[in-house]
């Protein structure tokens, strides 16, 4: 699970090092993200996913999650970020531990899952963002959409219900494509065509 979790962390990396100075302002799918934004949300995400394992409560997570975690070094803080979830969810009993997540409790296994998911849709959303490949690595997007019932189950929101509230995912709207990872875009509300560099 944490070389997962690391594995989607590093493709987020690739497609962040790819922001220059003139972008950070710029646009992405998440209508109200900047680039700055959006990564600051992935990096802050981590860091709360931190602080939900040393028992910080559902509502401190929600109070900190647009908090800025970038400074004035975004690559490192992220870098940083990554190292530091991944070490705090390979601590012996993280996986077992109970989390007071805001979407509901749960177990710190189903928790890092969330939080891969999250990277690895987001690293789409960068990757749109910057204009460049937006292929998602193969192996992650063939577990994310096989495991997304898992990932989310029991949750008050989650991207698989047709109930749900869309407060903490998108909706999915118009056609789906016929590929794996446009599949899991439409399923966690991302539209267009998947752009590939030549």
């Amino acid at each position: 699970m944490i070389s997962r979790f690391l594995r989607a962390g590093a493709e987020f990396e690739r497609r962040l090092r790819l922001v220059t100075a003139d972008r950070w302002s710029g646009p992405t799918p998440c209508d109200e993200w900047t680039v700055r934004q959006l990564v600051n949300h992935v990096t802050r995400g981590n860091l709360n996913y931190i602080a939900l394992l040393h028992g910080a409560s559902a509502a401190e997570f929600l109070a900190l999650r647009d908090a800025d975690a970038l400074g004035a070094d975004p690559l490192a803080a992220f870098g940083a970020s990554l190292a530091e979830t991944a070490a705090a969810f390979s601590a012996p009993g993280a996986l077992d531990l109970l989390l007071d997540y805001p979407l509901g409790p749960v177990r710190g296994a189903q928790a890092l899952a969330v939080r891969t998911t999250d990277t690895v849709v987001h690293t789409w959303d960068l990757a749109r963002a910057l204009g460049t490949d937006e292929t998602l690595d193969a192996g992650l997007v063939s577990w994310t959409l096989s495991n997304l019932d898992t990932i989310y189950a029991g949750l008050a929101e989650t991207p698989v219900s047709a109930e749900t509230t869309h407060r903490f995912f998108a909706e999915p709207l118009g056609e789906v494509g016929s590929s794996s990872q446009e599949l899991l875009l439409y399923r966690m509300g991302r539209r267009g065509v998947v752009h590939r560099e030549a």
